[in-house]
């Protein structure tokens, strides 16, 4: 109890303190409205939005995208050299393509050094030492699991390798569990590429080489066996065929509402989503466990987000101070309950553990421990063109458009194609 308490007390007194610097800030302009673009997982309550223009008298003016089309009217607004918003969501996939072009002003002022080091992700944000977004979403992924869901079918623990989770996905839908246990987007977006980049580490492959060289191309390679794997999956009943017209946001609510036993790529900020008995149906059943792979040790990658300020944006301190505003400890907290989203401050994820109030902890930090970056030196400006021919391969290859072979193909064409732009 006493340990519980200074940990309280700590945690207040640091949230505290953080307070009055953003409000100082921000004060002198009061009455500006600011526009703010982000994805429905990072679009606040009005609570906290209500509070940040108390604090601040700084009004927001919110827009609500989907990941795919907040990255389709950023660059239209950029090349048209008008700004998309005041503040938008700066994915780190977009990082190289976005700070190759110079449209984002640099933040490297707004964050001072301690901020910086209390959010290591940072570095994933710089372009040429340029930081163009705070980041406020510690992105990984993990396997969450229903528990109730395998104790139905006779199955005691989550499953460590890929074998493991056909075999219990295929249990569950024999018992009558669930028609459909596996979770998995499989349209032509964004979410159906990063499962994907997943799956090809839990086969234990990279998808390039040092010289950014495709790894994927052989039937033996793990990013083709990662595709024969979900193609199978597909093809045996384990996955709702209308994935392929799903994002992951909607894959999501099959799983939030006890249609799917496993989210395969779940996102380790959805454990605090998925275990909200006012946003699950699943909540009681909701647990996360390593990432399983071929060969039962566990892997994963990092894919952090960020918000960012447009170079063309003509309220540029008070978007400095909504930024700031945002990755605050308290709102980190307050944004990890209510919306899932993991904080990207050490301390806070620290705080959040020793408080109990970390879901699946245990789980979520071994996890954390060994995420890796999926390209070690640094996002491509190409990384976008790639993504897409990925997800469009993947999706023509699910609705049997292509087969495997061809679909691993056309990304590799269309990958060599990018990188030659």
């Amino acid at each position: 109890m006493k340990r519980k308490m200074l940990v309280a007390a700590v945690a207040a007194t640091v949230l505290c303190a953080a307070l009055p610097v953003g409000a100082q800030a921000a004060a002198p302009l009061a009455g500006q409205t600011i526009t703010v673009l982000l994805p429905p997982w990072a679009t606040l309550p009005k609570d906290m939005t209500d509070r940040f223009t108390k604090q601040t008298g700084i009004k927001l003016s919110l827009q609500t995208l989907g990941w795919d089309e907040i990255r389709t009217k950023i660059i239209t607004a950029s090349i048209a050299g008008s700004p998309p918003a005041d503040v938008t969501e700066v994915d780190w996939s977009w990082v190289g393509q976005f700070g190759s072009s110079d449209w984002y002003a640099p933040l490297n002022a707004t964050v001072d050094a301690a901020t910086a080091k209390d959010l290591p992700a940072t570095a994933i944000f710089t372009y040429n030492k340029k930081l163009i977004g705070v980041p406020y979403n510690n992105d990984f992924r993990l396997l969450i699991f229903n528990r109730q869901h395998l104790s139905a079918a006779g199955i005691a623990q989550p499953p460590k390798t890929l074998d493991e989770l056909l075999a219990d996905a295929r249990a569950i839908k024999e018992k009558g569990v669930v028609k459909f246990p596996i979770a998995l987007p499989l349209s032509a977006t964004e979410g159906t590429a990063t499962a994907w980049y997943l799956l090809t580490k839990a086969f234990g492959g990279d998808l390039f080489d040092n010289n950014l060289k495709p790894l994927f191309t052989s039937p033996d390679s793990a990013g083709y066996k990662a595709l024969a794997w979900e193609i199978n999956a597909l093809k045996a009943g384990l996955i709702d065929p209308a994935s392929t017209g799903l994002k992951d946001v909607e894959v999501q609510e099959l799983f939030k509402n006890g249609q799917a036993s496993f989210d395969v790529a779940g996102w380790a900020g959805n454990l605090s989503v998925y275990t909200d008995p006012s946003k699950s149906k699943v909540a009681s059943a909701a647990e996360g466990a390593l990432m399983p792979t071929l060969s039962g040790k566990t892997r994963t990658f990092g894919l952090p987000e960020a918000v960012g300020i447009p170079a063309a944006s003509t309220h540029k301190e008070a978007a400095e101070a909504f930024v700031r505003w945002f990755v605050a400890p308290e709102n980190q907290m307050e944004s990890y309950t209510a919306l899932g989203n993991l904080p990207t401050r050490t301390s806070v994820l620290k705080s959040l553990d020793d408080s109990g109030k970390l879901a699946s902890g245990k789980a979520l930090l071994a996890e954390a421990a060994v995420v890796e970056p999926l390209f070690k030196q640094g996002t491509p400006a190409w990384y976008p063109q790639f993504s897409s021919a990925v997800s469009t391969a993947i999706n023509q290859a699910a609705k049997g458009q292509l087969s495997v072979d061809a679909a691993i193909k056309q990304i590799a064409a269309q990958a060599a194609e990018a990188q030659a732009q």
